[in-house]
């Protein structure tokens, strides 16, 4: 099939044969926003890009990127305006908040679900980024690709057959984007492929891992390490997704 610029990023997250091509697509993402965010673009001074970013703030994980990514004037720009439309907004949940009637059953019944006014703000706002929602568009339409590309190109179909397979998260992801994006025939193909596959790999990753463990053994001191060398990061990685080793990215100035 002949590379577009929708395909090509997914042709090089599976040619960089890493533990989960979706892993790899998501650092590239991750790293493109931050650029975006508060690289030497200066996107935060444009007032369309501020207005979003004042509105959805970002959450813990990436404020804690954009801080180790740098550019102070950057970061402090982004809170000025973000703080002044906070303030406005907690002073109405506040003007407006009204505390819900305690009830005898309420004081010994945990809900199931936020019940107060301002935790339910504060939840929202809690879960509100700007980085996570561009890249979830992103990685919806990289899903549309991945499908795309398994049911029409057969050189691509091979290589994730014989790829290390997805990180457990990305494949409860893919698993759940089959539904839709593949028919009923289909399915009774992709399914077992990918359950071989997937099964393959967590073997490969325990091995690794186990012989890891067994390399502090005195009396395996001088025998090989084999793939063992990199097992934690990259057991960690098939099971949570990420890449527990990588650096700070860092503003490139």
């Amino acid at each position: 099939m002949k590379e577009t610029l929708y395909t090509i990023p997914l042709n090089d997250a599976v040619n960089a044969n890493d533990e989960c091509p979706f892993c790899f697509i998501e650092r590239e993402v991750e790293q493109d926003l931050l650029d975006f965010v508060l690289g030497s673009g200066s996107s935060y001074m444009e007032s369309d890009v501020r207005d979003i970013t004042d509105r959805t703030g970002f959450c813990r994980n990436h404020f804690k990127k954009m801080f180790d990514y740098g550019n102070t004037l950057g970061n402090a720009w982004i809170l000025k305006t973000h703080y002044a439309r906070m303030n406005r907004e907690m002073a109405e949940q506040f003007k407006s908040f009204a505390p819900n009637k305690s009830t005898l059953m309420g004081k010994f019944k945990k809900a199931a679900s936020r019940q107060n006014p301002i935790g339910i703000w504060a939840e929202e706002k809690e879960k509100s980024c700007y980085i996570c929602n561009r890249f979830a568009d992103t990685y919806e339409r990289y899903m549309d690709t991945f499908f795309f590309m398994y049911k029409k190109d057969e050189d691509f179909r091979q290589r994730i057959k014989n790829s290390k397979g997805f990180c457990l998260h990305h494949f409860g992801d893919l698993c759940e984007a089959s539904e839709n994006r593949l028919s009923d025939k289909e399915k009774k193909e992709f399914y077992p492929e990918m359950f071989e596959l997937m099964q393959k790999n967590m073997e490969r990753l325990q091995e690794d891992v186990s012989w890891l463990v067994e390399k502090f053994d005195y009396r395996n001191k001088d025998a090989d390490w084999k793939n063992s060398k990199d097992a934690i990061q990259r057991g960690m990685q098939k099971l949570k997704g990420g890449y527990p080793a990588d650096p700070v990215y860092k503003m490139n100035k």
